[in-house]
């Protein structure tokens, strides 16, 4: 138990594993969650980390006919991507679980049935809209139109992407079916409808008067909004084949809504983790902390005892899901307690828009891991000083570059590279005697003491900006010490000056260790590697200049950072602009084939392979060059509209494909003798059509 009596129940949104997913959902909800759990462990609180793959709703089955696959293929495959990067960037989840897992099944349709039975669902007949030519159902995602807020054109049936606002399908204008393409119908069909306007004034009393003030604005105002507005009923099931049945006799071809079953797994999470504890497997506990008296009931003290605190970490787009309708699910049972906080992020920019990973706009995390695959702590670090905690924010790759030359290299891994290399120089890898202080040491071990309450405070406040910060300021003490000290110059003629100084220095270092493991876990454990911590530290241990003796010994100093250069920045630049041109050509529609016609008119074309003698532009013209051609039957003049793509010099040696019987005709007085044939892609450049293999000129195309 912390210091106020509780335990603590930390989720982080559950990513759907439709595809991958990119830094600014890193930047929303999951290394901010990482940071407050690593944070609350150092703390010794009583702690639970879950999150998990969210693999229901219409997202899943609609990836699969993008891929042309199964939906179980796809959240398969998904799963295993999202789990390898979370890995692979520090996230300490106790348990990263799948909502596809039977006992998430069981979990949901057992919450369904206690609303059910307690009477608090109603059903309802009601018109939805339903695909024609598909002879479905539509459900939300299966559904986009024009956002009614923002004038998206391509906003879904329950959410515009581009505002982030939440939606019904009859809000949207000119709706159509993501199936046919066709304007929907409505039909009558049932469902089971939670009557969330039965709860406003209890919202009221929990959210407008009890979390007025320690709810962050946004989160705060988008609650408010909703509201203000006045709540309706929203259905709780969905005309779906792919989902949790719901669990009625006369439910057939009903599935749970996902935004029903998805935050039910942070439940189900719960209940596995302790089943594996239970069955002796620590398969999900890697932190191997002691649970004792663990049975199949464990899991409720996180979830229905009044002294457990339960914190949401989710991005703004999933505020009114947390904050409102699941909130009311968890109330109505009359069992669960509801989140004492949700500190929801706004969203991350990339380079001046709005990322989005179906535009090419983004970067993915499994990108920037294989392109930077030694460097996840960097990625953490230039994420949380740019985090949107209360407005949108902004990632690029030159303030990426920044943040890791000027701060992590320049002043963290500086400091540390001199207290370590300057120790080894002097004292043989030990540490020195802490001798007589005079003011300058005094005032360095006052501020020392003074850095992990102000970290702890604005973690405890959700202020995770401030908090890296504060970090980066502490290794700002330890490198002004040093270059105030200059214990280089003071080393032949003041060794005990020198080693108090250096003292100090691993002092700060092994505090740095500790409390920058919430940050940077990675650079935490390998400098606790290089100090040789030989015992475990908590934060309680921080502030203080005993952390090592005298006479410790510790491993050959390494670099904890190294600088990145300008080429890689431009790369990564210059790629992601090369992605989002990808997409936007895959995403036109190919040109219209001409109108048909026969083999004979075909078999007139003498199409050959043709080898460029000599190039030269065309006075006057900026689109012409002029050609000798060998065509294996002689050498002829050809004139092309290439200029702009190709210059005379690359053409000269070059193979082409040539239609050789084309009437000759005049252009800006030469005379033209065939056609060489290119292929022009969608964005209007042009490529040479060339055989694959080097072929005597003269060739014949058929």
């Amino acid at each position: 138990m912390d210091k106020e009596g509780k335990r603590y129940m930390v989720t982080a949104a559950l990513p759907y594993a439709n595809g991958p997913k990119h830094i600014g959902h890193l930047a929303g909800a999951y290394i901010p969650a990482d940071v407050y759990v690593r944070y609350l462990r150092l703390n010794n609180r009583d702690v639970l980390f879950v999150s998990g793959s969210d693999e229901h709703g219409t997202a899943i089955p609609n990836q699969a006919l993008k891929e042309n696959t199964t939906p179980q293929a796809i959240i398969d495959k998904y799963d295993a991507l999202l789990r390898d990067c979370f890995e692979k960037l520090g996230m300490s989840f106790d348990i990263y679980h799948r909502t596809s897992e039977k006992i998430h099944h069981e979990t949901s349709q057992e919450f369904f049935l206690t609303l059910y039975n307690k009477g608090l669902l109603t059903e309802e007949t009601s018109e939805q809209y339903y695909d024609d030519e598909a002879k479905v159902f539509l459900a939300d995602r299966y559904i986009v139109g024009t956002c009614p807020k923002c004038s998206f054109a391509k906003a879904y049936g329950d959410q515009c992407e581009n505002c982030g606002s939440s939606l019904s399908p009859r809000e949207l204008i000119n709706p159509r079916s993501t199936l046919s393409g066709k304007p929907p119908v409505l039909k009558l069909t049932k469902h089971w409808y939670l009557p969330l306007q039965n709860y406003e004034d209890w919202l009221k009393q929990w959210i407008l008067e009890s979390h007025k003030n320690d709810w962050r604005p946004n989160v705060y105002g988008q609650c408010k909004s909703w509201i203000d507005a006045g709540l309706q009923p929203r259905a709780m099931t969905r005309d779906l084949d792919w989902g949790i049945k719901v669990p009625l006799p006369n439910a057939e071809g009903k599935v749970l809504y996902v935004w029903f079953d998805a935050p039910v797994g942070y439940i189900s999470a719960t209940r596995a983790f302790f089943k594996e504890i239970e069955k002796g497997s620590f398969k999900y506990a890697k932190q191997n902390r002691p649970f004792q008296h663990v049975n199949n009931e464990t899991w409720r003290k996180y979830w229905q005892r009044k002294d457990t605190k339960l914190v949401h970490f989710i991005g703004k787009d999933n505020i009114v899901f947390h904050c409102i309708i699941f909130p009311i699910m968890l109330h109505a049972t009359g069992e669960y307690i509801v989140p004492d906080q949700v500190p929801a992020n706004e969203f991350m920019n990339l380079e001046g828009d709005k990322m989005s990973t179906s535009r090419g706009w983004s970067i993915e995390m499994h990108e920037y891991l294989e392109d930077f695959p030694t460097k996840p702590d960097e990625l953490r670090y230039a994420l949380l000083t740019n985090l949107p905690e209360t407005k949108d924010s902004e990632f690029t790759w030159k303030d990426f570059q920044a943040k890791n030359n000027n701060e992590l290299v320049a002043i963290f891994g500086n400091f540390i590279n001199r207290a370590l290399v300057l120790t080894q120089k002097y004292f043989d890898n030990r540490v020195p005697e802490l001798g007589v202080m005079n003011e300058i040491d005094q005032r360095v071990v006052t501020e020392l003491k003074s850095f992990p309450s102000r970290i702890a405070d604005a973690i405890e406040g959700y202020h995770f900006r401030e908090a890296a910060a504060h970090l980066m300021d502490l290794a700002r003490l330890g490198n002004k010490y040093l270059a105030e000290t200059e214990p280089w110059k003071l080393a032949k003629t003041d060794l005990p000056r020198v080693g108090t100084i250096l003292n100090l220095a691993l002092q700060v270092s092994a505090n740095l260790a500790i409390v920058c493991e919430p940050f940077l876990p990675f650079t935490s454990k390998k400098l606790k590697e290089m100090l040789s911590f030989s015992q475990a530290m908590d934060w309680r241990s921080t502030g203080e200049i005993n952390l090592l003796k005298a006479g410790h010994g510790f491993a050959e100093p390494r670099l904890l950072f190294e600088k990145i250069e300008d080429l890689v920045i431009e790369n990564q630049v210059y790629k992601l602009n090369e992605k989002k041109r990808k997409m936007e050509l895959d995403a036109q529609p190919v040109e219209p084939s001409k109108p048909e016609i026969s083999f004979d008119e075909f078999s007139k074309m003498d199409i050959r392979v043709g080898k460029i003698l000599k190039a030269e532009r065309v006075e006057k013209s900026k689109k012409l060059l002029k050609f000798q051609v060998d065509t294996g039957m002689d050498t002829r003049t050809v004139l092309s509209g290439i200029a702009e793509h190709f210059t005379p010099e690359e053409m000269v040696g070059k193979q082409v494909t040539l239609l050789v019987n084309l009437a000759p005709r005049k252009i800006m007085g030469f005379e033209s003798q065939g056609m060489i044939l290119t292929a022009a892609d969608k964005d209007g450049k042009l490529r040479l059509l060339q055989p694959s293999d080097v072929v005597a000129p003269g060739s014949k195309i058929s």
